[in-house]
């Protein structure tokens, strides 16, 4: 007596399951979904670059990233700030007299403007500020 999968043949049972990983692994035609983030722009690159190099040793610089100096908060929550917008941020970033004294260095007017237009680009509607 056999069975109906050894008198078909493996690959009969096993077609409806690879198509139907094959349609799972389908595009969506080019299409971002809405967790991807957006491309970011050439001031916004250096921004990040910048973050990297001189400011990840105390903040998080990029979502789901934790401060390591607990009195350092994430760039999402900077970026997240009621009021806050690109210029005034490069401006405070610029006028190093306004840092506290452990981020006391100079910014160019470029790098202030660049590390800008990164933060701005952690804004969510979907943020929500930790409960302090």
């Amino acid at each position: 007596m056999t069975n109906g999968l050894r008198s078909t043949g493996p690959l009969v049972w096993a077609a409806p399951l690879l198509l139907a990983l094959v349609a799972g692994c389908q595009t969506n035609g080019g299409v971002q979904s809405a967790a991807a983030p957006a491309p970011l722009s050439d001031d916004a690159r250096e921004g990040l670059a910048f973050a990297r190099a001189h400011c990840a040793a105390c903040h998080a610089v990029a979502p789901g990233e934790v401060s390591t100096n607990p009195n350092s908060p994430p760039f999402e929550q900077v970026a997240n700030t009621e009021g806050l917008t690109q210029t005034t941020l490069a401006t405070w970033l610029h006028d190093s007299h306004n840092y506290p004294a452990a981020m006391n260095f100079d910014l160019s007017q470029q790098q202030a403007d660049a590390l800008a237009a990164y933060l701005v680009t952690l804004r969510s509607p979907d943020y929500k500020h930790p409960i302090q």
